[in-house]
């Protein structure tokens, strides 16, 4: 109980903390990919990150981290904005996105 007290004064249960990544919002669908919005919280600014995946033929998931450096001041425009982003994204690169970066190729 004392412990809890504790760490409710001095911040220990906060999950905002700067560059703490916030709690995923809910898929969205595009073109056979989910987007998932997942922003970082950096001072009460969010910056645009999540994930986008889509079902590979093998029936495993494939997964690209998506990040940008734009930061909003609030949770549900900076959600909007990652799937606005994320949606061009798709629209230029498409599967490309999963493929190994020829610049980390040596990488292991």
């Amino acid at each position: 109980m004392f412990k809890k007290l504790l760490s409710g004064l001095f911040g220990g249960d906060r999950q905002a903390s700067p560059g703490a990544t916030t709690k995923a919002a809910e898929a969205v669908e595009y073109k056979g990919y989910e987007i998932v919005s997942q922003p970082d919280d950096q001072s009460g600014q969010y910056r645009v990150s999540g994930i986008i995946r889509k079902p590979g033929t093998a029936g495993e998931t494939l997964e690209h981290r998506f990040e940008r450096s734009d930061m909003l001041p609030g949770r549900e425009a900076c959600d909007a904005m990652m799937v606005t982003k994320a949606q061009r994204y798709i629209d230029e690169v498409g599967d490309a996105m999963f493929e190994p970066d020829p610049r980390r190729a040596g990488e292991s």
